[in-house]
């Protein structure tokens, strides 16, 4: 909708939907197009992925008892008071989780304030305390038969998961806590993206009009 900005304030855009849905790939996209049209750096983002508690206790097994795709599993908190400093012009130093360990790695990162920040996350939305802080709520409702096939190539390829883990995971929590959690939060978007043949004009239009407001300002 993009109708809040105001002069030296940073504008945070929530880009929620569930695991697969194509939200990090749109978020990923629009920063580096928004870079670009700007011809400056302008845009970061933050991951809810990097905000979840310290499982390396807990984990027993590929597509085991741990369930990450409950909200209890996510540091909302933590995650709410990194994007209030973005919000006010600081920098946050955002944690780091190893999905190889499922530990939080010693080392953070530090992200630096900037005109637009982007948050990706499947419950970004669920949390109140996190969702009050969006300007903008753009949320990606996909097949689950296109995000389950997703989500066994990203887990396989670059997690280092079985096909069966994944696919006993999908079933187990993935697609209950989808039904439970992720796809109710949809009722707090701004936008609705639910058609892939638009993706295209889609995102070349939020991001012209994103970069047109800040070049106003």
């Amino acid at each position: 909708m993009i109708d809040s900005f105001k002069q030296n304030k940073t504008y945070i855009v929530g880009i929620a939907g569930g695991s697969g849905s194509g939200k990090t790939y749109f978020a990923k996209d629009l920063a580096r197009r928004l870079n670009h049209i700007c011809e400056k750096q302008v845009c970061e983002i933050v991951y809810q992925d990097n905000f979840y508690f310290d499982q390396s206790e807990r984990f027993d097994y590929d597509g085991g008892s741990v369930n990450f795709d409950h909200p209890n599993s996510i540091d909302f908190a933590s995650l709410a008071r990194s994007i209030k400093k973005l919000k006010n012009g600081e920098s946050a130093e955002i944690p780091v989780y190893d999905f190889a360990t499922h530990k939080r790695k010693p080392e953070t990162l530090l992200v630096p304030p900037r005109p637009v920040i982007l948050v990706d996350g499947i419950l970004i939305f669920h949390s109140s305390e996190v969702r009050s802080l969006f300007d903008d709520l753009i949320f990606f409702e996909t097949s689950e038969n296109l995000r389950f096939q997703r989500r066994l190539d990203r887990d396989v390829k670059e997690r280092g998961r079985t096909p069966e883990g994944v696919k006993q995971q999908f079933l187990k929590q993935v697609k209950p806590m989808h039904d439970q959690f992720v796809e109710p939060s949809k009722a707090f978007a701004n936008i609705i993206f639910n058609d892939l043949h638009l993706y295209q004009g889609m995102v070349e239009h939020y991001s012209e009009k994103l970069c047109e407001n800040l070049l106003a300002h």
